[in-house]
């Protein structure tokens, strides 16, 4: 039942402020679920692409979606989730855990000021 209202969560918030679902569904499935940190990143990742397929069908539909710049974004996040992937691997557990951590407060301190 956790997992389900995790997936809830992160799909909701992902639409709502069109954020990546791995803000949210990372962190709670570390609190919520023990997953170690690395098994919730690629959890959520897998997650994280049905989740922008359902988000993508639904702006679609409603002639939201631009096709190229989206392109242009997520081509290269390809290859810096690729790039990201091998990283992960090599750095330490605990500062993968400071920067995930600073990320988000920074992200949140941002939006609070702008």
């Amino acid at each position: 039942m956790r997992l389900v209202a995790i997936g809830l969560a992160a799909g909701v918030f992902s639409a709502l402020f069109g954020v990546g679902g791995g803000v949210i569904a990372v962190p709670l499935l570390i609190l919520l679920v023990s997953l170690p940190e690395r098994a919730a990143a690629a959890t959520s990742l897998g997650a994280i692409g049905i989740t922008a397929l359902a988000g993508v069908v639904v702006f679609g539909f409603r002639g939201e979606v631009d096709v190229g710049y989206g392109a242009l974004v997520g081509l290269p996040a390809a290859v810096g989730a690729l790039m990201g992937t091998s990283l992960q691997q090599r750095v330490p557990t605990r500062t993968l855990t400071y920067a995930f951590a600073l990320l988000l407060t920074a992200v949140g301190v941002w939006l609070l000021v702008t």
